[in-house]
């Protein structure tokens, strides 16, 4: 049998969607403060920059007055008078054609390359600030700036420091906001399934009703719904009760036809049997036989009723081992043994009539032309949800002659009998076919492993 495919869920199909959103959500944001943070680090370290470059700008210009002022000896940072250290400073005059350098002692004979074009002047200082190689390709970020001191000559001032100031400082940012956002993340998946849980309480509810009607344990949906599912329950009872009135007006028309039609076929038998000629033996014939349709149309008609109200609850071990035990004590004098294979926890959902009907005629059907053994098992299926219906098969196997298969597609039409010299009027595999269409199941026939036929019984469970 096909396995049913697998319906969607609408709890999950929220969760992913809350998680989804979540996803990019945090993502975006990530992403958004993690470049604000390195733009804010970077701006921090390019004022300190500023700072050492005004600092030398400020001996510069005092250097033109006071031949007794050092450039750069009240910056304050040891790091430029220590050899390659990563900040380093550099002051070059420009005009006239000169190329007078001054520079850092950390920097001993090197130079620093200008900022590339890509370095806009920012600001009224005419200041600009980038990334550039230093000694021995370490990624500093650097500050440069013109000035003019009139005749005393332009200059260049350029202060770097090392980069990876700013890539440690970012890192450890986002480290640990990677840290809180994932935090953040599981809060709110556990925000989204409790939230879905909650919302969709009442619809576990509503489930849990509609599973107690079939399993006839009430008839009707109770209790308070929220007001977006309200109409939902409400219509489903309306649907319940219109049902169960449309069966017990058919139920009845049904009762009034058979029972109409009963007298006159009374009538034309109880005539017809007075008379001793072939016209009356033929009429009294064709009246019992309509009789008998009647009553087998009217039988079906009360089997449909229970079946689409039913609220009883069937032991399936019970009914078959009775089968089983009274079909062996019939069929005593052929040695014929009846195995019957029953679960405990299978239950038909049902009226215990129809499925003694049912299962009886099978089993006496593979009584009839079994060799040596009849073996009845049974077994519940697997629902692909819980609001799908549940159901069981039964299984009755025989080591008889079999049936090929034209006979199996033909042998369940009504009356049609394979063996005229077997007991029977060839209504009985229709009658559990029709039985286990108003169930909502049905009746298959195969080939079983024993040589015989297997017919396999599908029927609603609890």
């Amino acid at each position: 049998m096909a396995t049913a495919p697998r319906a969607p869920s609408l709890a999950r199909r929220l969760i992913l969607l809350a998680l989804a959103f979540a996803l990019v959500l945090l993502t975006l944001t990530g992403f958004v403060l993690a470049t604000v943070n390195r733009a804010s680090v970077e701006r921090g370290f390019d004022r300190r920059l500023g700072v050492y470059v005004k600092l030398l700008i400020a001996d510069l210009a005092g250097a033109v007055d006071d031949s007794q002022i050092v450039v750069g000896a009240n910056l304050g940072e040891p790091l430029f008078e220590l050899p390659q250290s990563g900040w380093y400073w550099q002051i070059i005059r420009t005009d006239a054609g000169r190329n007078e350098v001054r520079a850092s002692r950390s920097l001993f004979d090197g130079r620093l390359p200008a900022l590339g074009p890509e370095a806009v002047a920012d600001g009224p200082t005419r200041s600009r600030e980038g990334y550039l190689d230093g000694p021995n390709n370490v990624r500093l970020r650097a500050v440069e700036r013109t000035i003019e001191l009139g005749e005393d000559g332009d200059f260049t001032v350029l202060v770097a420091g090392p980069a990876e100031d700013i890539a440690v400082a970012v890192r450890e940012f986002t480290l640990t906001l990677v840290g809180t956002l994932l935090l953040l993340a599981v809060g709110m998946a556990g925000a989204a399934l409790l939230q879905v849980r909650v919302g969709l309480q009442p619809l576990q509810t509503l489930v849990g009703g509609l599973t107690a009607i079939r399993k006839g344990e009430q008839d009707h949906l109770a209790g308070a719904f929220p007001v977006e599912i309200a109409p939902l329950a409400r219509e489903v009872n309306a649907l319940i009760d219109t049902n169960r009135e449309i069966v017990e007006r058919s139920r009845t028309h049904v009762g009034n036809l058979a029972h109409a039609l009963k007298t006159p076929l009374s009538v034309i038998q109880n005539e017809a049997a007075g008379r001793a000629d072939p016209l009356a033996a033929k009429v009294v014939e064709q009246a019992q036989i309509m009789r008998e349709q009647v009553n087998h149309h009217l039988d079906r008609a009360r089997a449909a009723a229970r079946a689409r109200v039913a609220t009883t609850l069937v032991p399936v071990e019970e009914v078959v081992g009775g089968l089983a035990r009274t079909m062996q004590k019939i069929h005593r004098d052929r040695d014929l043994a009846v195995d019957a294979e029953i679960p405990a926890d299978v239950t038909f959902r049902g009226e215990r009539n129809d499925l003694e009907e049912m299962v009886g005629n099978l089993v006496d059907n593979a009584c009839k032309w079994a060799a040596s053994r009849v073996v009845v098992t049974a077994a519940r299926e697997e629902s692909p949800t819980a609001a799908d219906r549940a159901f069981f098969t039964i299984v009755v196997d025989d080591d008889g002659p079999g049936l090929t298969a034209e006979q199996r597609a033909t042998v369940g039409r009504r009356g049609k009998r394979l063996d005229e010299t077997k007991p029977g009027s060839g209504l009985g595999l229709s009658i559990v076919s029709e039985l286990a269409g108003l169930y909502g199941g049905g009746l298959t026939l195969d080939a079983a492993p024993t040589g015989g036929l297997r017919a396999v019984l599908r029927l609603p469970a609890v």
